[in-house]
């Protein structure tokens, strides 16, 4: 029983579809990877590999979607040629979209936590060091970590259970909205603080000895793979919008506003977060732990620091349940379309694999703390390599491969889908690109994913 949803408006399936890509990695790691690798210049390459990379996987997931009609595997089937097993690779991205919220919904349930915490005045009156202890402390705790990760996936289902439009849509479309609204007001916020005009130098303004010091080649290659990794193309969680969108605009258009807003709040998030440390003498070169040990400690040391604290993880939970409510969609539509299930069905047999899978991601920082998967790597860290270093840089090169080349769908076929309706145009001129110095720049990023 196949039921195919759709967007009431443009405006919504631009929102969702930013919600996807808008997530953790916006504002969690892009502000670090920016700090350890020098700022302005970091920013600037960004913004140059975003054009040159991202947008065009974002045109090829949407336009497979769009022409097809149909989720990642059947949409495969439908566009290749008979005999060809591109449609496999569909089978692979199933696997990533579990896999990715298995610790993301883990990750977006400490969003949650730290929003409770701060509205409920947990971080007011710590010790020095008291910000670290707080993390620890939930880290430690299989039972709170469980519960707000039980929170997170029952929610998230409980959006798609009122249907694409009515639940999906009007969700996001209000969290979005909300989002974009809190980002700018903690900017202003922020950027108003004493001292933060240093913070706003370091990431604003070009400064090549900073670059130099930390290495071009690291600079470039890390804004390379952040400007990638950032709009979560590769394994087709992005693919499914692209099936419920009407052929009235062309794709070009949509993939960029996607992309800008996208852009948009990655960039906003490092103002909120490097005048705040300039201001408060912190390190901008934190790390992972820049947002749960030495934010809270900035807001704890700021006037009317509970609210600030409140908002921005009220923020930060938005950014994360826009993507775990997207990716849902797009596990519920492709066994509504692989299995024949109807879609209670399938929200009801997803949400219960989630609950049991996202189990261990959360023993992995305490009665699992131990076991190492990959290498040296815990639970969570070995997730991610899999869905981060392998499965979205691999799966972006088929998808352009099957996109541009007479094995797959062909570049003609693309263009065309890509170029129906009204607005900007991708040119044919890109083709040599797209079949020579993409692919190279992709194989590029996969390998230095195989050697971290």
């Amino acid at each position: 029983m196949n039921e195919r949803g759709s967007f009431q408006s443009r405006l919504g399936f631009i929102l969702v579809s930013a919600g996807c890509a808008i997530g953790i990695g916006n504002v969690w790691k892009f502000p670090y990877v920016a700090g350890e690798n020098g700022g302005s210049v970091f920013v600037l390459f960004y913004l140059i590999f975003l054009i040159l990379m991202g947008i065009p996987v974002l045109t090829m997931e949407l336009a497979m979607g769009r022409a097809s009609g149909k989720t990642l595997v059947n949409g495969y089937k439908a566009l290749e040629k008979e005999g060809n097993k591109w449609h496999i690779h569909g089978w692979v991205c199933m696997i990533g979209n579990y896999l990715l919220m298995m610790y993301y919904t883990t990750v977006s349930g400490w969003m949650v936590n730290y929003f409770f915490k701060f509205a409920t005045g947990r971080f007011e009156n710590l010790t020095e060091g008291g910000t670290a202890s707080v993390f620890e402390e939930m880290l430690g705790d299989p039972t709170q970590l469980a519960i707000f990760t039980i929170i997170t996936v029952l929610l998230g289902f409980g959006v798609l259970s009122f249907g694409v439009q009515n639940g999906l849509e009007k969700v996001n479309k209000v969290m979005m909205i909300l989002l974009l609204c809190l980002i700018v007001i903690l900017a202003i916020h922020s950027i108003t603080l004493e001292g933060a005009s240093e913070g706003i130098k370091f990431y604003l303004l070009p400064d090549m000895g900073k670059a130099k010091s930390v290495g071009i080649g690291k600079v470039i290659t890390s804004a390379m793979s952040q400007a990638f990794f950032t709009l979560s193309v590769g394994m087709g969680s992005i693919e499914i919008f692209g099936s419920y969108m009407p052929k009235d605009y062309a794709l070009t258009g949509e993939a960029i506003r996607i992309c800008a807003l996208d852009t948009f709040v990655a960039i906003i998030s490092g103002l909120i977060i490097f005048p705040a440390c300039f201001s408060y003498n912190i390190k901008p070169d934190a790390g992972p732990s820049l947002i749960f040990i030495t934010l809270p400690d900035v807001f704890i040391n700021m006037a009317g620091g509970r609210i600030w604290g409140t908002l921005f993880f009220l923020f930060m939970t938005f950014a994360s349940f826009s993507t775990v409510t997207a990716v849902f969609e797009n596990l519920v539509a492709c066994t509504n379309d692989n299995f024949g299930w109807s879609r209670g069905k399938s929200i009801a047999v997803n949400c219960i694999f989630m609950l049991i899978a996202s189990l261990p991601c959360v023993f992995g920082f305490n009665i699992w703390s131990d076991v190492n998967l990959i290498g040296a790597r815990g639970i969570l860290d070995s997730e991610d390599f899999l869905v981060s270093n392998l499965i979205l840089p691999a799966g972006s090169l088929i998808f352009l491969l099957f996109c541009v080349t007479r094995l797959g769908w062909g570049f003609d076929n693309y263009i065309a889908e890509v170029n129906t309706g009204d607005g900007m145009k991708l040119p044919g001129a890109l083709k040599w690109y797209l079949k020579l110095v993409l692919p190279v720049l992709i194989l590029i990023i996969f390998i230095q994913g195989l050697m971290v």
